[in-house]
């Protein structure tokens, strides 16, 4: 049976050998491993079956640790940093030499953050190298946001999981580079891009997918997807709606007003109580595999509003619905 606990000492261990040990963060639970060690980093991409062209992020104690791996440390990352950090952000920079070109995918920069979770922060505290930490999860699979998802699909491949419950933002982090002096989001994420713009003063552009050599991680068009076939509820005439096929809701409200509607009998999910962006973003990846653990094989899902958290809710839905 898969080894899993809080047993810091050993997930130390663990890492300094160069094993693999999915650490809980506040977005999502990561597949964790030294990230200045190449042959660790591999195992990483080979757990996950993930392909060597989509980079990993580096988590850090501190920003001065962040700052030792890269090479340029701009004002305005130093203000996104200190205001968010420990938190859901990411930062792309210019790496340092030390930062190997496997675990940056041959880019010339390095995503770097520091996750808000107690005991992977005291983990990082206690070891003398970043972690490189995509989730752990098959590549393009939901996210895993508790260690019992970590153990279903990858519990004999990896040493340890350190639990820590449930994630309570549950949704990866927004990536965010620094072009030029201006500020552009790679990946839609866990912090708002309201929030940030308010920081900096000024707007964030975007720069969401890249299928060919991503700058960051979930830039491409089809990821976090369940085994269920999801189809977007607008862009199917109500005449040809389903009323067998389930729905996922943005919010109870919504599942209520469409049953008095009678738009479907079949079951309802929902991702929030009362349309909170913030709840149904730390419950979107938990109803996926809800999708498939119930053995759905299509639903149809309503889009999040286009606020707040609602936009890296939508991304994740769009990508995770695409159809190549």
């Amino acid at each position: 049976m898969q080894q899993r606990g809080t047993d810091l000492i050993l997930a130390k261990k663990l890492l300094t050998e160069g094993k693999l040990v999915a650490i809980p963060t506040e977005t999502v639970y990561g597949l964790a491993a030294n990230g200045l060690d190449e042959t660790a980093v591999a195992g990483i991409f080979s757990a996950k079956n993930r392909p060597t062209f989509d980079p990993l992020i580096l988590h850090v104690a501190s920003i001065e640790q962040a700052q030792s791996l890269c090479t340029d440390w701009p004002e305005m990352a130093d203000k996104l940093a200190r205001a968010f950090w420990p938190g859901p952000l990411t930062l792309i920079l210019p790496k340092a030499d030390h930062v190997p070109d496997l675990t940056t995918s041959g880019q010339p920069t390095v995503g770097i953050r520091m996750p808000n979770n107690r005991l992977t922060l005291e983990l990082l505290s206690t070891l003398p190298f970043p972690l490189a930490a995509p989730s752990a999860n098959p590549f393009g699979y939901v996210s895993p946001t508790n260690a019992q998802h970590v153990a279903d699909q990858l519990g004999d491949r990896i040493d340890y999981i350190l639990d820590d419950g449930d994630c309570f933002v549950g949704i990866e982090s927004t990536i965010i580079a620094i072009e030029n002096g201006a500020p552009k989001v790679l990946r839609l994420g866990g912090l708002s891009l309201e929030r940030i713009s308010d920081v900096l003063g000024v707007p964030v552009l975007e720069h969401l997918n890249q299928n060919s050599n991503p700058l960051a991680p979930g830039q491409l068009d089809q990821h976090y997807s369940p085994r269920c076939k999801l189809i977007a509820l607008n862009t199917m005439p109500a005449s040809v709606i389903d009323p067998s096929v389930p729905i996922i809701y943005f919010s109870k409200q919504e599942a209520q007003r469409d049953s008095n509607n009678n738009l479907s009998d079949g079951p309802h999910y929902y991702l929030s109580d009362s349309g909170d962006t913030n709840q149904a973003a730390s419950n979107l990846f938990s109803t996926l595999r809800r999708l498939d653990q119930d053995n759905q094989k299509i639903a149809y899902f309503e889009w999040a509003p286009q606020n707040g958290l609602g936009r890296a809710i939508n991304d994740r839905l769009e990508r995770a619905a695409f159809q190549p």
